[in-house]
């Protein structure tokens, strides 16, 4: 005889909604206490191998989210959730935060330097800069004529086939490469040479 058919009619209905609450409690329970057993090993590791206070914490969070994650799983199966279908939403809502992320991460990044040139000032409106390749080879130069979130429109200044056009330069590229700047309305020295303008270098 099952146990189901030893209690009252009237508990019946009630089993299908004590049942999973109890395994529900159990699986808290269970992950609550591998919590503290796991953060005492590691603790007691810690101690002993004198292990770095920044390794230790990090091992105790990074095994209290597995822990924690894995109970949030079998939470979910008992609430009649499929695992499969819980593994493969999470895959592929992670494949396409990776690929926003990776998309945004170069305008994030101009954003954030538009910022830093507005604040630091390494140069300003109508300065005459140039972005150095090396101590040897000749970069970008130009006027600084607009200046927005994501870009930086320099109007080339020199004798060359260029003159009269407009650079439009990613701001973080200013801050991955060496920046001469021409203060006020300084005209730089042509490329071929000359003394024209007082260059000062930043």
């Amino acid at each position: 005889m099952r146990f189901e058919d030893r209690l009252p009619v009237w508990l019946h209905d009630w089993l299908d909604i004590v049942t999973p609450i109890g395994q529900i409690l159990l699986i808290l329970l269970a992950a609550w206490l591998l919590r503290l057993l796991v953060r005492r090993v590691i603790e007691r590791v810690g101690h002993r191998y004198t292990l770095p206070a920044e390794a230790v914490v990090g091992g105790r969070r990074v095994t209290s989210f597995l822990i924690y994650a894995g109970a949030l799983l079998l939470i979910l199966e008992r609430m009649g959730v499929s695992g499969t279908v819980l593994w493969t939403a999470f895959t592929g809502f992670a494949a396409v935060a990776a690929v926003a992320f990776f998309a945004a991460w170069s305008v994030l990044s101009n954003i954030f330097c538009t910022m830093l040139i507005l604040t630091t000032r390494p140069f300003r409106l109508y300065d005459h800069v140039e972005l150095l390749e090396n101590g040897e080879k000749p970069g970008l130069r130009g006027q600084v004529v607009d200046i927005n979130l994501v870009y930086t429109t320099l109007r080339e200044t020199d004798d060359g086939d260029g003159a009269g056009t407009c650079l439009q330069i990613p701001n973080s590229l200013f801050f991955q490469r060496a920046l001469r700047r021409w203060r006020g309305g300084a005209l730089p020295a042509a490329r071929g040479g000359g003394t024209a303008g007082d260059a000062l270098d930043v």
